[in-house]
């Protein structure tokens, strides 16, 4: 998009002309023990425990700073990385992983510094005084801080620095933290659907302007290392999808490995290819024409809201933490909290989505023929070759059961015709599962019958 031929400026762009450039940071002589009463960083305290280092580093980088920001959050992405296990969070901070830099978390959750302490190293990466690169993760949606700046306010604060007027200290915003730093960050990511999409906060009627990542930086944007920004949605996402996709960057980011796949949207292509239906628990339910009719059912749960068919998400088989848990797993269904449409576009929830009448019109008149075939099979192949020869079933739990029908036994003895007919490693032969003189014995005479068919033979 042009604009009387220039190209129009991104949202983050627009914020840093209103803000103007910044030179002055606060001096350790005005900060003093704030908020460190052990006189240590993060970074020092996990330094000795580390296993990070020349011994098993693949690549250049013995750490990297991840510089996490929130902005219209929830805080419920934080809780999902903390509860990761492959790779966990923690072994990412202690470089556990061979290969892998060591990762130098700046995250007000998990933090033992506060305050200006805290924001550091922010301004080191600044001034370009960092000594490892740095990447940055956003949490929460982007809102207008243009617009709250028109008021004096602001909406997602990230410290405060002698950014005002006159050297006087102001509250820094998310926003502005990521528009200055991202230029030179080796890579930006985006988790969570507020992140990615705009999400919640930038739903319908919001107050906010909130937006995403992406339309934040502009889709010209590029990392120091060449990246556009990295997608990583879900409401909360799963903490797994965003530990092994920050894995595989590092991987490139050391020259181990090339760039993974991301799709169109700068999602993790093996992560969001396929769709929730694709390997839902329940998917086989909706083959064979069979629905939920509340919360609790067993059966496909499309009829009551879900929108797993069209939505991009691995939930179902990956597992909500540790590969347990998860949306359809646990009975819920499925309100496309990963999607850019989200969630305007999937509203009224647990409404059975327009677009799947059609469709399960179609799979309950398919599955009133599937279903009873099935049932049919099922019904033979429950059962030993040698009961079917016996014509009895041994079970104790099956003394009311009645055996299969005449109808029943030769439709089945065609079907056996018919799973036969292209195998070619066995002939026809007597069944195995019994011997003649075993029915024998139980007829009448049966045991000088036998004798004179040994005479007989011998």
């Amino acid at each position: 998009m042009s604009v009387k031929g220039s190209v129009a400026k991104t949202p983050a762009q627009r914020l840093l002309e209103v803000l103007g450039p910044v030179d002055k940071f606060p001096t350790d002589e005005e900060i003093g023990q704030f908020g460190m009463p052990s006189g240590e960083f993060m970074q020092d305290m996990l330094g000795p425990v580390a296993k990070a280092g020349i011994q098993t580093r693949l690549g250049p980088l013995e750490k990297i700073h991840v510089f996490w920001f929130a902005g219209m959050s929830c805080d419920g992405c934080t809780v999902s990385v903390t509860g990761a296990q492959a790779p966990s969070l923690e072994s990412l901070l202690l470089g556990a992983h061979p290969g892998l830099p060591r990762i130098i978390l700046h995250h007000a959750a998990v933090n033992v510094e506060s305050g200006p302490s805290y924001l550091r190293p922010h301004e080191q990466a600044l001034r370009g005084e960092l000594d490892a690169p740095y990447a940055i993760v956003l949490e929460g949606s982007i809102a207008d801080e243009v617009k709250a700046l028109e008021t004096g306010g602001y909406w997602a604060g990230h410290g405060e620095e002698p950014w005002g007027p006159d050297g006087q200290i102001r509250t820094v915003s998310a926003n502005e933290w990521i528009a200055r730093l991202a230029s030179r960050a080796a890579a930006t990511i985006a988790i969570g659907t507020c992140a990615t999409w705009g999400g919640i906060p930038a739903s319908h009627g919001n107050p906010t302007g909130s937006m995403s990542l992406m339309d934040f930086l502009g889709k010209d944007y590029r990392s120091e290392f060449g990246l556009p920004v990295v997608n990583i949605p879900g409401c909360a996402p799963i903490g797994d999808n965003f530990t092994e996709t920050v894995a595989s960057i590092l991987y490139f980011l050391q020259g181990f490995g090339p760039l993974p796949e991301f799709d169109e949207l700068g999602r993790p292509a093996w992560l969001f290819g396929e769709t929730v239906h694709r390997h839902c628990v329940r998917g086989a339910y909706y083959e064979e024409g069979t629905y939920a009719e509340t919360f609790g059912d067993p059966e496909c749960l499309v009829e009551i809201g879900c929108w797993g068919p069209v939505v991009n998400c691995n939930i179902t088989s990956r597992g909500a933490i540790n590969h347990q848990g998860g949306c359809m797993n646990a009975g819920g269904a499925c309100i496309g909290c990963t999607m850019p449409g989200f969630p305007d576009k999937f509203t009224p929830f647990y409404k059975t989505p327009p677009g799947s009448m059609l469709s399960t019109a179609a799979s309950r008149i398919l599955g009133s023929f599937v279903r009873p075939l099935r049932q049919f099979t099922n019904e033979d192949l429950n059962r030993e070759v040698r009961w079917d020869v016996h014509g009895d079933n041994p079970s104790g739990w099956a003394r009311e059961k009645l055996e299969p029908g005449l109808v029943a036994t030769i439709g089945h003895k065609f079907y056996t015709k018919m799973r036969r007919s292209t195998d070619r490693g066995k002939g026809e032969v007597e069944p195995w599962g019994k011997r003649k003189e075993w029915t024998e014995k139980e007829e009448p005479g049966a045991e000088a019958k036998l004798q004179r068919k040994v005479q007989r033979q011998d």
